[in-house]
């Protein structure tokens, strides 16, 4: 007996989408809340409607009543001065008579199965408390009694987002969310058309009895969570925190459960990523927020736990870097011996390290001083004759302007000074008089030679990362194959989303593409790499 419990109604999905349509039934625009109000009483969780007067927020709950047999109603306006007679009933004459503080609750809040509380954030303090632990623990003390409730689900609704810190419980105890606002330009002339109330008329064999809501809710529990769905909420956590919006742990559990319900009424053993289209109306704290969050599921739709595009484009880029990091590595080459090579004065190899040049001071090319060169200096006798006698200068040599400054002694004309010196440019152009130094040559470089070992490693994670982005890509082009029909025939995602899921699917196979190619290019790449040549045994 326990067993058959684990598994839902057979004609589950089939008696879920009657029962959408039917309430639907003369209503325009309200297809969002009207699916989210039957799933959120499926996986025993409430629903905010937030939205101006006049916008079918009390009906929506009136049509949710239809869809379950037995099941009582309640309805109730609150504001700052309701008391609590008002929700859960007056007080019981006899039992005060009998020293008992009980309350007669037929007919109100606690012996409800749905019940719509509007302007439900006038709430004051006297009821608050019980409406929470009514809302949560589907229980309510009644004097020394804590007595459970038949309650299926709750429908708020306000003109107004909460203010005040002693509502943000009570706002959050409602998992599921939705601005509702007037019809729009487009729908009004459908509006018009009506005449009369258009009810809802539902077919006995559709409706869900007690016994179906437990059978749906325990097997709920059951519905595995994938890892792709784990990875969408963590890091719909982290964006959430980035951008303010605060979300309690016992909400996102709650979310998990709402997920596993969507995914068994639909007919699956597990969640599904488009399942997760139902964040969008859970995780806002202002109506403003929800678009921000549909924007970012849509732009993760499709992806995976570990094929996130843009982690796999972070990975490639690495790669990409790496190989570029080889490319450019450059070591000095070495002949066929082992010894190393130079760059010679041509710019060819040599194993020559260095060679003799014209030493240099300062930028400024140095010369061996002429053979009987002399300097002059002034004395109280005209000039005193000095010898060179090193023409090295010790070891310095000599720049042009300090050989200008010397005398030479030209046999056809006497003792010239330098820089007046006919065979000045000859002996300046002959190297014979230069001043030389060894040099050392610059090495002779060469693409580095890889490790072969490096580059099988290289091209086996290649590979391997290739061959997992080829599954994703298998696993995308299923995914749009199959997006319009999978959307179409979801019981709780509308219909208007499987355009911009396609589109944003389409730009995911775009990007998956370039990475194949990038990929195809990298292993290219390291099998240009030189490898180290492999030493004789």
């Amino acid at each position: 007996m326990a067993e058959a419990l684990k598994k839902p109604p057979p004609d589950l999905a089939a008696r879920l989408k009657g029962l959408r349509d039917g309430l639907l039934t003369g209503l325009v625009e309200r297809d969002v809340p009207v699916r989210l109000a039957l799933l959120a009483a499926l996986a025993g969780e409430h629903l905010l409607l937030i939205g101006p007067p006049g916008t079918a927020k009390s009906l929506v709950a009136r049509r949710l009543h239809q869809a379950f047999h037995p099941a009582t109603y309640f309805e109730r306006l609150l504001t700052r001065f309701s008391v609590p007679e008002e929700l859960f009933g007056p007080l019981s004459i006899k039992g005060l008579e009998e020293d008992r503080y009980e309350r007669l609750t037929e007919a109100y809040l606690p012996r409800a199965s749905i019940a719509f509380l509007d302007e439900i954030f006038k709430a004051n303090s006297a009821i608050l408390n019980a409406l929470l632990t009514l809302l949560n623990e589907r229980e309510f003390d009644n004097g020394k009694r804590r007595e459970a409730t038949p309650l299926i689900s709750v429908v708020g609704a306000s003109n107004e987002l909460p203010e005040g810190e002693e509502l943000d419980a009570l706002f959050d105890r409602f998992l599921l969310r939705c601005h509702v606002g007037p019809v729009s330009k487009a729908g009004f002339p459908s509006l018009l058309g009506f005449r009369g109330d258009v009810g809802a008329e539902l077919p006995r064999q559709l409706r869900l009895s007690e016994e179906d809501l437990a059978e749906v809710r325990q097997a709920a529990a059951s519905i595995a969570v994938p890892d792709d769905v784990v990875a969408l909420l963590a890091d719909l956590r982290e964006w959430c925190m980035a951008e303010g919006i605060q979300v309690s742990d016992r909400r996102w559990r709650k979310v998990v459960k709402l997920l596993q319900t969507a995914a068994l009424t639909n007919g699956r053993d597990r969640v599904s990523i488009w399942d997760c289209w139902l964040l969008q109306h859970c995780i806002w704290n202002e109506p403003g927020q929800r678009a921000k969050v549909h924007d970012w599921y849509e732009a993760r739709a499709g992806t995976s736990a570990k094929m996130d595009p843009s982690r796999l484009t972070q990975i490639v880029t690495v790669w990409e870097a790496g190989l570029k990091r080889d490319q450019d590595s450059r070591s000095q080459a070495r002949d066929a011996e082992g010894n190393l090579l130079f760059k010679d004065e041509d710019g060819k190899p040599t194993v020559a390290k260095g060679y003799m040049a014209q030493a240099k001071r300062g930028g400024e090319p140095l010369y061996l001083a002429p053979d009987d060169s002399h300097t002059r200096e002034p004395d109280h006798y005209g000039h005193t004759r000095w010898k060179v006698n090193d023409r090295t200068k010790a070891g310095s040599g000599f720049t042009l302007s300090e050989l200008n400054a010397l005398w030479v002694q030209d046999p056809s004309r006497g003792s010239r000074q330098f820089s007046h010196w006919p065979n000045r440019d000859a002996y300046l152009a002959n190297n014979a008089n230069w001043h030389m130094e060894e040099v050392d040559r610059p090495p002779f470089m060469e693409p580095t030679r890889q490790k072969a070992a490096h580059i099988e490693a290289c091209l086996k994670e290649l590979t391997s990362l290739r061959g997992q982005v080829e599954d994703y890509k298998a696993q995308l082009l299923a995914h749009i194959a199959s997006l319009d029909a999978d959307i179409r025939a979801h019981l709780w995602v509308t219909a208007d989303f499987a355009e911009p899921a396609a589109r944003s699917l389409e730009a995911t196979r775009r990007v998956v593409e370039t990475l194949l190619e990038r990929l195809g290019k990298l292993r290219q790449g390291f099998e240009l790499l030189p490898c180290e040549r492999e030493e004789a045994p």
